[in-house]
């Protein structure tokens, strides 16, 4: 799993327990990676269609660094299937877990798109010169 970002928790972050709102990582978890996914599949019109179960396995504090990383699953005519893992940068420790996360990329009209993709792609190897 590549974990491409970090983030400071910060009061504004915080629920009434005085931990990581939930609401916000998965605000988050799906920036990352609908922003993972566009990048990818070359499809700015591409939105979440599905996560699987949210299983919170523990919790950050205020000033904690928290890293998301993703791994690509599988690619579809069109979508590409993520999962997910939060972690303390620090402790190592998983927040949470999401098995599955399916981006969809649209056409103008909304609706699936072919992308034609079928394996991760890496922008430095799409800057190539012949």
């Amino acid at each position: 799993m590549n974990f491409h970002t970090r983030k400071w928790v910060k009061p504004e972050d915080l629920n009434p327990n005085g931990t990581l709102f939930g609401g916000r990582l998965l605000q988050w978890i799906d920036e990352e990676v609908a922003l993972y996914a566009i990048i990818q599949l070359e499809i700015p019109r591409t939105v979440t269609k599905f996560m699987s179960e949210i299983d919170f396995v523990s919790s950050a504090k205020q000033g904690d660094i928290i890293e998301i990383g993703m791994e690509v699953v599988s690619f579809g005519n069109s979508s590409i299937t993520l999962k997910s893992e939060v972690r303390n940068k620090i402790t190592r420790k998983t927040i949470i877990c999401i098995d599955k996360i399916v981006m969809v990329s649209l056409d103008e009209y909304g609706k699936p798109f072919k992308h034609g993709k079928t394996q991760v792609e890496y922008v430095k190897d799409r800057l190539k010169e012949d």
